[in-house]
Protein backbone atom coordinates (compact mmCIF):
# COMPACT_ATOMS: atom_id res chain seq x y z
CA UNK A 1 0.00 0.00 0.00
CA UNK A 2 2.99 2.43 0.99
CA UNK A 3 4.12 1.69 -3.03
CA UNK A 4 1.06 2.55 -4.35
CA UNK A 5 0.39 5.68 -2.21
CA UNK A 6 3.83 7.00 -2.67
CA UNK A 7 4.98 5.93 -6.09
CA UNK A 8 1.77 4.55 -8.07
CA UNK A 9 -0.99 7.18 -6.85
CA UNK A 10 1.06 10.52 -7.96
CA UNK A 11 1.48 9.21 -10.85
CA UNK A 12 -2.29 8.31 -11.84
CA UNK A 13 -2.84 11.48 -10.18
CA UNK A 14 -0.78 13.32 -12.36
CA UNK A 15 -2.37 11.13 -15.82
CA UNK A 16 -5.53 12.33 -15.16
CA UNK A 17 -4.72 16.35 -14.69
CA UNK A 18 -3.33 15.69 -17.52
CA UNK A 19 -6.63 15.65 -19.78
CA UNK A 20 -7.28 17.96 -22.52
CA UNK A 21 -10.60 18.65 -21.84
CA UNK A 22 -9.57 20.33 -18.40
CA UNK A 23 -7.60 23.23 -20.48
CA UNK A 24 -10.58 26.24 -20.75
CA UNK A 25 -11.09 25.73 -16.85
CA UNK A 26 -7.35 26.16 -15.81
CA UNK A 27 -7.30 29.16 -18.26
CA UNK A 28 -10.30 30.59 -17.09
CA UNK A 29 -9.56 29.90 -13.27
CA UNK A 30 -5.85 30.26 -12.82
CA UNK A 31 -5.49 33.64 -15.47
CA UNK A 32 -8.27 35.21 -13.54
CA UNK A 33 -5.51 35.17 -10.16
CA UNK A 34 -3.81 38.27 -9.09
CA UNK A 35 -1.58 39.50 -6.87
CA UNK A 36 0.02 37.29 -4.09
CA UNK A 37 -1.80 33.71 -4.98
CA UNK A 38 -2.09 30.66 -2.97
CA UNK A 39 -2.90 27.16 -4.99
CA UNK A 40 -4.36 24.77 -3.17
CA UNK A 41 -3.21 21.64 -3.94
CA UNK A 42 -1.10 22.08 -6.65
CA UNK A 43 -0.13 18.20 -7.70
CA UNK A 44 2.09 18.06 -10.18
CA UNK A 45 1.95 21.79 -11.06
CA UNK A 46 -0.23 21.16 -14.60
CA UNK A 47 -1.45 24.78 -13.51
CA UNK A 48 1.80 26.23 -13.61
CA UNK A 49 1.64 27.32 -17.27
CA UNK A 50 -0.87 29.17 -17.37
CA UNK A 51 -0.35 32.17 -14.85
CA UNK A 52 -0.41 35.07 -16.19
CA UNK A 53 1.44 38.73 -15.40
CA UNK A 54 -1.21 39.51 -13.26
CA UNK A 55 -0.01 37.38 -10.76
CA UNK A 56 2.64 38.12 -8.58
CA UNK A 57 3.87 35.53 -6.49
CA UNK A 58 2.76 31.81 -6.48
CA UNK A 59 2.50 30.41 -3.52
CA UNK A 60 1.89 26.35 -4.25
CA UNK A 61 0.69 24.06 -1.08
CA UNK A 62 0.78 20.43 -1.67
CA UNK A 63 1.23 17.65 1.05
CA UNK A 64 2.43 15.11 -1.04
CA UNK A 65 6.72 14.85 -1.88
CA UNK A 66 6.73 13.23 -4.93
CA UNK A 67 4.17 15.43 -6.62
CA UNK A 68 5.98 18.64 -5.28
CA UNK A 69 8.97 17.16 -6.94
CA UNK A 70 7.33 16.84 -10.19
CA UNK A 71 6.05 20.21 -10.03
CA UNK A 72 9.42 21.93 -9.43
CA UNK A 73 10.39 20.80 -13.20
CA UNK A 74 7.30 22.13 -14.81
CA UNK A 75 8.43 25.17 -17.12
CA UNK A 76 6.64 28.50 -16.48
CA UNK A 77 6.46 31.89 -16.56
CA UNK A 78 9.02 34.12 -14.86
CA UNK A 79 6.61 34.15 -11.79
CA UNK A 80 8.11 33.80 -8.34
CA UNK A 81 6.91 30.28 -7.21
CA UNK A 82 7.57 28.95 -3.49
CA UNK A 83 6.39 25.48 -2.70
CA UNK A 84 5.06 24.82 0.38
CA UNK A 85 4.83 20.91 1.69
CA UNK A 86 1.91 20.96 3.62
CA UNK A 87 -2.41 20.18 4.37
CA UNK A 88 -4.86 22.33 3.45
CA UNK A 89 -6.15 22.20 7.14
CA UNK A 90 -3.21 23.82 8.33
CA UNK A 91 -1.82 26.42 5.73
CA UNK A 92 1.23 27.68 7.20
CA UNK A 93 0.82 31.60 5.91
CA UNK A 94 -0.52 34.78 7.99
CA UNK A 95 -3.86 36.13 8.22
CA UNK A 96 -4.68 38.53 5.38
CA UNK A 97 -1.44 37.86 3.70
CA UNK A 98 -2.64 36.70 0.31
CA UNK A 99 -4.78 38.51 -2.70
CA UNK A 100 -5.90 35.59 -4.07
CA UNK A 101 -6.78 31.60 -3.37
CA UNK A 102 -7.01 29.24 -6.56
CA UNK A 103 -8.05 25.24 -6.07
CA UNK A 104 -8.63 23.33 -9.11
CA UNK A 105 -9.86 19.24 -8.35
CA UNK A 106 -8.41 19.82 -5.15
CA UNK A 107 -11.36 20.22 -2.75
CA UNK A 108 -12.38 16.48 -3.39
CA UNK A 109 -9.42 15.25 -1.64
CA UNK A 110 -9.15 17.25 1.25
CA UNK A 111 -9.81 14.95 4.45
CA UNK A 112 -11.31 17.96 6.11
CA UNK A 113 -12.53 20.42 3.44
CA UNK A 114 -14.22 22.94 5.69
CA UNK A 115 -11.53 23.28 7.97
CA UNK A 116 -9.26 23.59 4.72
CA UNK A 117 -11.95 26.49 3.21
CA UNK A 118 -11.74 28.09 7.02
CA UNK A 119 -7.88 28.30 6.67
CA UNK A 120 -8.44 29.59 2.80
CA UNK A 121 -10.46 32.18 4.29
CA UNK A 122 -8.41 33.04 7.16
CA UNK A 123 -5.13 34.22 4.97
CA UNK A 124 -7.15 36.06 2.50
CA UNK A 125 -7.24 39.70 2.93
CA UNK A 126 -9.94 41.67 2.86
CA UNK A 127 -11.33 41.70 -0.77
CA UNK A 128 -9.18 38.93 -1.51
CA UNK A 129 -10.92 36.25 -3.97
CA UNK A 130 -11.54 32.73 -4.03
CA UNK A 131 -11.42 30.93 -7.27
CA UNK A 132 -11.92 27.37 -7.96
CA UNK A 133 -13.27 24.98 -10.16
CA UNK A 134 -14.19 21.34 -8.81
CA UNK A 135 -16.01 18.14 -9.23
CA UNK A 136 -18.82 17.20 -7.06
CA UNK A 137 -22.74 16.48 -6.05
CA UNK A 138 -24.70 16.63 -9.29
CA UNK A 139 -28.25 17.83 -9.24
CA UNK A 140 -29.83 14.94 -10.77
CA UNK A 141 -31.18 12.06 -8.57
CA UNK A 142 -30.13 9.21 -10.82
CA UNK A 143 -26.45 10.73 -10.94
CA UNK A 144 -26.50 10.97 -6.96
CA UNK A 145 -27.71 7.42 -6.42
CA UNK A 146 -24.04 6.50 -8.02
CA UNK A 147 -21.57 9.03 -6.98
CA UNK A 148 -23.03 7.64 -3.10
CA UNK A 149 -22.30 4.26 -4.03
CA UNK A 150 -19.10 4.72 -5.74
CA UNK A 151 -17.61 7.26 -3.21
CA UNK A 152 -16.44 4.38 -0.82
CA UNK A 153 -14.67 2.49 -3.22
CA UNK A 154 -13.11 5.43 -5.77
CA UNK A 155 -11.69 7.34 -2.86
CA UNK A 156 -9.56 4.19 -1.51
CA UNK A 157 -8.08 4.23 -4.95
CA UNK A 158 -7.65 7.73 -5.83
CA UNK A 159 -6.04 9.56 -3.13
CA UNK A 160 -9.13 9.91 -1.42
CA UNK A 161 -11.16 11.27 -3.88
CA UNK A 162 -15.28 11.97 -3.02
CA UNK A 163 -17.55 11.80 -6.13
CA UNK A 164 -20.06 13.34 -3.97
CA UNK A 165 -19.14 16.30 -2.62
CA UNK A 166 -21.51 19.31 -1.93
CA UNK A 167 -19.03 22.10 -3.32
CA UNK A 168 -21.51 25.14 -3.01
CA UNK A 169 -22.98 24.55 0.40
CA UNK A 170 -19.52 23.79 1.80
CA UNK A 171 -17.63 27.23 0.32
CA UNK A 172 -20.54 28.95 1.66
CA UNK A 173 -20.73 27.06 4.95
CA UNK A 174 -16.76 28.30 5.21
CA UNK A 175 -17.95 31.88 5.40
CA UNK A 176 -17.69 33.11 1.88
CA UNK A 177 -20.16 34.43 -0.57
CA UNK A 178 -20.27 33.71 -3.81
CA UNK A 179 -19.62 36.35 -6.31
CA UNK A 180 -20.40 33.99 -9.90
CA UNK A 181 -21.26 30.07 -10.35
CA UNK A 182 -20.90 27.88 -13.47
CA UNK A 183 -22.23 24.62 -12.94
CA UNK A 184 -22.61 21.66 -15.51
CA UNK A 185 -21.29 18.13 -16.75
CA UNK A 186 -18.13 17.73 -18.61
CA UNK A 187 -17.91 15.17 -21.38
CA UNK A 188 -17.30 11.82 -19.38
CA UNK A 189 -18.78 9.45 -17.16
CA UNK A 190 -21.37 11.59 -15.24
CA UNK A 191 -20.98 10.38 -11.78
CA UNK A 192 -17.15 12.29 -12.05
CA UNK A 193 -17.84 15.02 -14.09
CA UNK A 194 -20.48 17.58 -12.73
CA UNK A 195 -18.34 20.45 -12.54
CA UNK A 196 -18.60 23.52 -10.26
CA UNK A 197 -16.43 26.55 -11.85
CA UNK A 198 -16.90 30.17 -9.74
CA UNK A 199 -15.42 32.83 -7.74
CA UNK A 200 -16.40 33.73 -3.91
CA UNK A 201 -15.09 36.52 -1.78
CA UNK A 202 -14.94 35.75 2.62
CA UNK A 203 -17.86 37.45 3.85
Amino acid sequence: MAFYNDVILPRLCDLAMRNKRLVPYRERVIGATEGRVLEIGAGSGRNLPFYGPSAKQILALEPSPKLVAMARGVPHHAIPVTFLEASAEGIPLDDGTVDTVVTTWSLCTIPQADTALGEMRRVLRRGGRLLFVEHGLAPDQGVRWWQDRLTPAWKSISGGCHLNRPIQPLIEGAGFGIDRIETGYMPGLKPMTFMYEGRARPN
